[in-house]
């Protein structure tokens, strides 16, 4: 909203002779609110160009994190002084010591005999579990044993979160057949003798349609037969 205000500066004009008093405005002082016409698409255009810089710098930063996430460096030893095992020399001493006894006890039996043969198998099995340790990018400490680490960072999911979704699976797995199977025997004469004396056919039918308890449990949960509805 526009508000003027004038200011009129009113002179009396000099002269030698005496004349009737006129009065005649000379100029006027106008202030205004607003901003002169010329003015505003000015101001609009350095308000667009401040929103660009905005965008731009913010553009810039969400790019550098995502690059950062997508590429996160290799396993440094910055937790609680551990050490990458493939550096560890405790590590690397634990694993000698390992296959030294193994070596030891296959000198007491012949070299085609069966406990020798399981003995190089446990051998082979042993190298290549350190190999593995030292491939995988995990942290070792003094006591030269590999550590979980379970603080969320992303270099050392796959020490524990793949580990703990398996394991989460196959606790289900087993919780959802042993629930089907009671349910299924439920109806019978003398239940609780099935329960001590397995029904091995209706165990084994049960147990590979427990391989797809999730989608199974989710059914259930929309149509409201998980959960009992006496209890």
């Amino acid at each position: 909203m526009t508000s003027l205000c004038s200011i009129p500066t009113l002179s009396k004009p000099l002269s030698p002779k005496p004349k009737a008093a006129t009065f005649r405005p000379r100029f006027s002082i106008s202030c205004s609110a607003s901003l002169p016409q010329q003015q505003q698409p000015q101001q609009g255009d350095d308000s667009i160009s401040s929103s660009l810089k905005t965008f731009s710098a913010a553009l810039a930063l969400s790019s550098l994190l995502l690059s950062s996430a997508a590429a996160p460096p290799p396993a440094a030893a910055d937790i609680s002084g551990l050490t990458p095992c493939k550096e560890s020399k405790a590590f690397a001493k634990r694993e000698k010591q390992s296959i030294k006894k193994l070596e030891a006890s296959l000198k007491k039996y012949a070299p085609d005999s069966a406990p020798a043969l399981a003995i190089k198998a446990t051998i082979e099995k042993t190298k290549r579990r350190f190999e593995n340790y030292g491939k995988f990018g995990l942290l070792c400490g003094s006591d030269g044993l590999p550590h979980l680490i379970v603080n969320g960072d992303q270099r050392h999911w796959g020490e524990f979160v793949t580990p703990g979704l398996l394991f989460l699976y196959i606790a289900g797995w087993i919780g959802w057949v042993g629930r089907s199977y009671l349910i299924a025997i439920r109806d019978e004469k003398k239940p609780t003798m099935k329960e001590i004396i397995i029904d091995v056919p209706l165990a084994t039918r049960l147990l590979w349609r427990g391989f797809i308890w999730p989608v199974a449990a989710y059914r259930e949960l929309v149509n409201g037969e998980l959960i009992a509805k006496d209890v």
